[in-house]
């Protein structure tokens, strides 16, 4: 066993996970793992920077998470960074402030190298020989890897629940709330684009299952299950048929923020953006015409925790 440490540190979360990962069995056993939503790319799609208020609230998380690792005594860590960090101007003052709370320089990894850290963390459990289409949508970017046992094309393109959520759901400093038949229009064309730009690159129809990962997918099984607490163990590797993710699709685009804030299994930090993630969710199946989608709980932070292991051996 060896003893790690991994951050991913995203548009919209930063979460951590501690854990014992043995690669000659495949098994990453959880010692610590949690999530806080900071919105680091508060504004980043229309000012191109890091807003003063989102690097504080990053960077309060990294102190809190630094006595979490420190309390474990890990032989590793990693801290990745993935879409807004990649996209900002000021991006030296995140790894700046970073490195002084934690000791580790944060990574800002191109979209393939994102991709690939998905796959590995949504399949090595998985004894199987089939082929899967991992995606990975994030507040950001949205991530699409096809592969087997390897990795046989990966895209990273610039749709997430935030980024277009503030493209086009805001009016004069403020969310739509619920959005117009318009916007939700203009959101889907956006989609719609990028998954042209993917599709050039990984053939989206050509895998007998889709996983997927991340924040919204998980809240939408969380939906679909019915669950009154969200509950990682159920979520994970339950499958959602394409209909019930339309129907919640739907319903989450017509609720108002009073609605969608009073189901118990939706974040306070996704009410305002989980009706564009689950869009993005719906659009992807319809392009990859997959009857259904199998939730993964397991994504790129633990595909980070196992780069750390490989590299420790």
């Amino acid at each position: 066993m060896t003893k790690v440490a991994a951050v991913d540190c995203g548009t919209n979360s930063i979460r951590l996970l501690v854990a014992d990962a043995d690669p000659e069995t495949g098994s990453l056993t959880d010692l610590d793992r949690r999530m806080e939503i900071v919105r680091l790319g508060q504004g980043v799609d229309r000012t191109g920077r890091l807003a003063p208020e989102a690097l504080e609230r990053t960077f309060a998380a990294c102190r809190t998470y630094a006595e979490v690792i420190a309390e474990h005594g890990v032989s590793g860590v990693r801290f990745v960074a993935t879409s807004a960090s990649r996209d900002a101007s000021n991006r030296d003052d995140f790894v700046r402030g970073v490195l002084d709370i934690l000791g580790v320089r944060p990574e800002v990894v191109t979209g393939d190298e994102e991709a690939s850290l998905s796959f590995t963390g949504a399949t090595r459990e998985l004894s199987t020989h089939e082929s899967a289409l991992v995606v990975d949508i994030g507040g950001g970017s949205t991530e699409f890897v096809l592969g087997d046992e390897r990795v046989r094309a990966a895209r990273s393109v610039d749709i997430g629940c935030v980024r277009l959520t503030e493209r086009h759901l805001l009016r004069d400093g403020g969310l739509t709330d619920p959005p117009t038949a318009g916007q939700i229009a203009a959101v889907r064309a956006d989609v719609e684009r990028a998954l042209d730009e993917a599709e050039a690159v990984v053939p989206l129809r050509e895998s007998s299952t889709l996983v997927g990962l991340a924040g919204s997918v998980t809240t939408v099984g969380a939906i679909a299950l019915g669950l009154t607490a969200y509950d990682s163990a159920a979520i994970h590797r339950s499958r959602v048929p394409y209909q019930r993710v339309e129907e919640i699709t739907t319903a989450l685009l017509t609720a108002t923020h009073a609605e969608r804030a009073a189901n118990p299994v939706i974040h306070p930090g996704r009410v305002d953006v989980i009706g564009v993630g689950a869009l993005i969710l719906q659009a992807v199946m319809e392009r990859a015409s997959a009857a259904e989608v199998v939730i993964s709980e397991h994504d790129i932070l633990d595909g980070i925790a196992w780069s750390v292991a490989e590299a420790a051996r």
